[in-house]
């Protein structure tokens, strides 16, 4: 059993590749910027405990009574001088303890209106726990939240009990501040997302356009209607793109042009055998004379089928790129050879006239077959004795092969029609040919598939040139 799976188009997954390397990205900075925040807020704390307990130390060592003008003796006095002094931050508790007492009505306190419910002073155990530590400072975790503290120890005055000045810090709103940094970035990069997401349904809509156009009118060609063609706009991949597919149709309508041209042309061509083949074969009788004329008339209307169809054939090959086989070829050899075999076509007054000597990139089968076929046209259409000439020349990149004959010439009105297939001319010049007019069609076509062409001309004296223009480019 198939399942038939949704196509998802091209569109969409863009979008939703865009969408995902964007929400990659952008969770990529909010988590970067929430980590480099918390450190900064870990190094700030980091850099307050230590100035404030250095702080403290300093005035230990060099601070002196304003009362008595002499060193502190009394750690109290010592303390709540100190602690006069300072400022804190918000989030900051300064703390003296006298003789090491963790009984909050023993504790010198910098400031009276931090909130009670997670004040240091009222927790003794944890107060406790600092003071106790032999560390000079640390991290507590409380139910009222992380705190940061450090502590400097008092020297005792002979069997005093040590002092000490704690210095705490409550981090968690400093935390709170950079995870809202945090999440504010995450509601930013959403709503960056939204608009990314129409951004890039409109531009991808707008680049795959013709992507669409060309699957549209893909979908719409048929034999019959080959001529739609995407418009090219840009200089980008889609407009290359574009430019291949119209490329692809101009090929296909020619295909199909060729197509249609070779079954109509074998069509017309070879209706009349085919009825006379059939006409006669009905008619035939039990006369054994009668049946072999009708079988001689009918052999004849077969051979004239078979060279319709292989000139037909031909024609329709001369469309193919492999149609012509250039190679190097010396000029004076082909000509000759040419010439050799075109002297059994007739008996004529044959006539070798010119030959260049050089070498030039040509296809010699198709060469000789083109100029076979106009010396089968010139004997067509001259007398025994009349004379026939070939031969070639050079100007240059240009190369010239010629047969001219002597006969009756071809009328004006005709030299624009003779190459045209099954085209023989409004008037006859010499005898009846029985050809399907597709010799000098298949001659037009050899020179084109060379890149040249072919040209008729007056022959001094009377009768008909016909000339295989050939650019070598050498």
């Amino acid at each position: 059993m198939t399942v038939d799976v949704p196509r998802i188009s091209a569109r969409v997954r863009i979008l939703l590749w865009l969408l995902v390397v964007m929400t990659i990205a952008l969770g990529a900075v909010a988590v970067t910027v929430r980590s480099i925040l918390h450190r900064d807020v870990e190094h700030r704390i980091s850099q307050l405990l230590s100035q404030e307990t250095g702080e403290f130390a300093n005035f230990v060592d060099q601070g002196v009574d304003p009362d008595t003008g002499r060193s502190f003796g009394d750690p109290r006095r010592l303390l709540q001088t100190f602690l006069q002094r300072q400022y804190a931050d918000p989030d900051e508790e300064l703390l003296g303890l006298p003789r090491s007492s963790t009984n909050g009505r023993d504790v010198i306190r910098q400031r009276r209106d931090f909130p009670d419910h997670t004040a240091l002073w009222r927790d003794d155990r944890a107060l406790s726990r600092i003071v106790t530590s032999k560390d000079s400072s640390g991290t507590l975790h409380r139910p009222q939240g992380e705190l940061r503290w450090a502590k400097v120890t008092i020297r005792p005055l002979g069997d005093d009990p040590p002092g000490a000045f704690v210095v705490a810090f409550h981090a968690d709103r400093e935390r709170a501040v950079a995870d809202k940094t945090f999440w504010t970035l995450i509601v930013l990069s959403g709503m960056a997302l939204v608009l990314v997401s129409g951004i890039g349904w409109a531009v991808a809509g707008h680049i795959l356009a013709p992507v669409r156009v060309v699957r549209k009118t893909a979908a719409e060609l048929t034999e019959r209607d080959l001529t739609r063609r995407i418009p090219v706009e840009g200089r980008d991949d889609i407009a290359a793109l574009a430019e291949t597919f119209n490329g692809m149709l101009d090929r296909l309508e020619q295909a199909f042009a060729a197509q249609r041209v070779f079954v109509d042309d074998a069509g017309h061509e070879l209706r009349t055998p085919i009825t006379i083949v059939r006409g006669h074969l009905e008619l035939m009788g039990d006369d054994p004379a009668d049946r072999e004329e009708t079988i001689r008339l009918v052999t004849d209307e077969l051979d004239r089928m078979s060279r319709i169809v292989e000139d037909l054939l031909l024609l329709a090959k001369a469309e193919r790129p492999d149609f012509v086989r250039p190679e190097p070829v010396q000029l004076a050899e082909l000509t000759a050879d040419v010439f050799v075999k075109v002297r059994t076509l007739g008996e004529r007054e044959w006539l070798l006239d010119g030959v260049a000597d050089r070498e030039a990139p040509l296809d010699p089968q198709r060469i000789t077959q083109a100029m076979v076929q106009l010396a089968q046209n010139a004997v067509q259409h001259t007398v025994p004795g009349q004379r026939i000439r070939v031969g070639s020349q050079a100007y240059g990149d240009r190369i010239e092969l010629y047969v001219a004959d002597s006969g009756p010439g071809i009328p004006p009105q005709d030299a624009e029609v003779i190459f045209e297939r099954f085209r023989r001319g409004t008037a006859r010049r010499g005898a009846r040919t029985s050809g399907a007019g597709l010799g000098l069609a298949i001659v037009k076509a050899i020179a084109e598939g060379h890149h040249g062409r072919v040209e008729l001309r007056r022959t001094d004296g009377g009768g008909a040139t016909f000339v295989l223009i050939l650019e070598t480019g050498s």
